[in-house]
């Protein structure tokens, strides 16, 4: 059995990348739709960088966690910042329409240790040897 091919509101990822951006807005829901409207510009210049940095062989890093996953994108290998260091994102199908943010969590849990000499009030008479 074969898998299915995957489409977006109707549309096959090969049409998908043909369209532009202003196209491609109209099959997002309304958050998304507004934000590439109103500021389609950093989408585009992100994507002219990307391309560029693939044809050298470099990584991809970007601090641009509110950009949305646009079709283009489909197949990249971008390393977003998660606040202390970079986490890698492989784009797929799936994550169209949505941040790249939504992807790369900037909490950790916590792991807490035995607790030291001064931590409670009884071992502040503890001996330091």
């Amino acid at each position: 059995m074969i898998g299915k091919e995957f489409t977006y509101r109707g549309k096959s990822l090969t049409e998908l990348k043909e369209m532009n951006l202003n196209d491609f807005a109209k099959l997002l829901p309304s958050r998304q739709r507004r934000s590439i409207i109103r500021n389609g510009a950093p989408i585009e210049k992100f994507l002219k960088t990307c391309n560029k940095k693939i044809e050298k062989g470099k990584i991809i890093k970007t601090h641009l966690r509110d950009i949305i996953i646009v079709p283009k994108m489909i197949g990249m290998i971008i390393n977003v910042y998660a606040g202390k260091e970079f986490t890698e994102v492989r784009i797929t199908e799936e994550m169209i329409g949505h941040r790249l943010g939504e992807f790369t969590q900037t909490r950790r849990k916590v792991q807490h240790g035995a607790p030291g000499i001064g931590a409670t009030r009884g071992s502040a008479f503890l001996s330091v040897k």
